[in-house]
């Protein structure tokens, strides 16, 4: 899910309980002394490249807003050119799953990561050197999209087959940790950047940064991932992973749950945040600030998940999602820019503690050879409708107002939240504890397995 950043790219090595049918995973990289049991080179890499995108993407998606106004566009322009990037997104997911699943996952990452670099280069020269259409702008903006459709997929497989084993939740927040470090950085240094020097630096910086990345993908070790076998085509992969999301009723719960609340997040702050920062709050440097406070408050929520692991990891983590709706609400008010900054920083940790959640739940729960299938369908499922909210977004405002459009996305944030904890196995889904014993050649594995409820295993 994208505000789980949504989102995000690991799998953990884990012992299946009785009855379970998957594989157990070899030891996925080396690793130095130096680094915790669970932290191999593979996740040294993944962790390094996230956070040069990291510090790269924030600041450029505060500079494409503002680009679009700088131009004379207004609300409803800025909204297009979000569902540009968000749409092909929606398009290809299914298929990056895919292709994930078939070919090496980092040559995939660092394929998109290419792509990525090019757009954002481009953007960035017509922004410096003339004035960009509108079109070109969607266009530059699409072609970004396309390259997360193939990224997203491919990345979360590759970490979640990178980091081995019992303190699955612990590496996945020290990840997040330093992921939503580097966009707590990046969304405070773009919005003063936009500021001091204009948005075309920002995007020429983040084209940078998607360049380093990829150099440093380049170098993931993928010799512990078994062979895939070969299936029945592309169809027939799809049609596999499709069986493995519909059959889990708490997957596809929160999915749901967060196709909606995705998209009324990506309109209130891809849309109405800039419109109410250009108004209200001082412009593009504040709201840089606000959205620097969210990544200061996902820091903060990923550190109290390397400690607390809550058993219901679902029930646990969904109620986390309620103060999501907070922003919407403190922008539609409008409060004053202190407040907007503390109810960032609550949103952001409240939902960081979703965040590894999930990735724990899908670790422990989904096949190695089916999850970037699965993560796909759970991508697509989250972001569906984020172009259509985007784009909508300058219409609602004209015919509601912005205030009540605001209010609007507050409330369906809690609506579906409270819809998602109705789901028994969304509240009853509970965390596995492995213990893992080896010796020379006679060392075994024992596991001491909470079950998770019925048929999800």
């Amino acid at each position: 899910m994208t505000v789980r950043s949504t989102k995000p790219e690991t799998r953990l090595a884990s012992r299946p309980t009785p009855g379970d049918s998957r594989p157990v995973t070899t030891s996925p990289s080396p690793r130095s002394p130096r680094r915790p049991a669970w932290a191999g080179r593979n996740h040294s890499l993944l962790t390094a490249a996230a956070v040069v995108t990291g510090l790269g993407s924030q600041g450029a998606l505060v500079a494409a807003a503002f680009a679009v106004l700088e131009t004379g566009g207004d609300g409803g322009d800025v909204g297009l050119v979000a569902m540009a990037r968000t749409l092909p997104l929606v398009l290809f997911l299914l298929i990056g799953g895919a292709v994930a699943d078939r070919l090496p996952r980092h040559r995939v990452m660092v394929a998109a990561n290419a792509l990525n670099c090019l757009s954002q280069a481009v953007f960035a020269a017509l922004v410096l050197t003339g004035d960009p259409r509108l079109w070109q702008m969607m266009l530059l903006a699409a072609l970004g999209g396309t390259g997360q459709a193939f990224f997203g997929p491919a990345a979360e497989g590759m970490l979640m087959s990178s980091v081995e084993g019992e303190q699955a939740g612990r590496a996945f927040a020290v990840f997040r940790m330093a992921m939503q470090g580097a966009a707590l950085g990046g969304a405070a240094l773009g919005g003063a950047m936009v500021a001091a020097i204009g948005p075309g630096w920002v995007l020429a910086a983040d084209a940078a940064a998607f360049a380093v990345a990829g150099v440093l993908r380049a170098f993931l070790d993928v010799g512990h991932i078994p062979p895939r076998v070969p299936g029945g085509g592309m169809l027939a992969d799809l049609r596999d992973g499709w069986r493995e999301f519909s059959g889990r009723p708490w997957l596809w719960a929160v999915v749901v749950q967060f196709s909606i609340a995705n998209a009324v997040v990506a309109a209130a702050d891809a849309v109405y945040g800039p419109l109410v920062a250009r108004d209200h709050l001082g412009g593009a440097g504040p709201w840089g600030l606000a959205l620097g406070a969210f990544g200061a408050g996902t820091v903060a929520g990923a550190v109290l998940m390397t400690r607390w692991k809550p058993r219901r990891l679902l029930f646990a983590g969904t109620l986390c999602v309620f103060p999501l709706a907070l922003p919407s609400a403190a922008l539609a008010v409008p409060v004053p820019i202190g407040a907007l900054y503390v109810v960032m920083f609550v949103a952001g940790a409240t939902v960081e503690v979703f965040g590894v959640s999930w990735m724990t739940a899908l670790h422990q729960e989904i096949p190695e050879d089916k999850l970037s299938r699965v993560s796909a369908y759970d991508w697509f499922g989250s972001v569906a409708l984020v172009p259509l909210a985007t784009a909508a977004a300058g219409p609602a405002e004209e015919a509601f107002g912005r205030t009540a459009a605001l209010w609007g996305c507050a409330g369906l944030v809690v609506l579906v939240t409270a819809a998602a904890l109705c789901v028994p196995e969304v509240r009853d889904l509970r965390r596995r504890t492995t213990h893992v014993t080896r010796g020379g050649a006679g060392g075994k594995e024992s596991a001491d397995a909470e079950s998770p409820v019925g048929g999800l295993g």
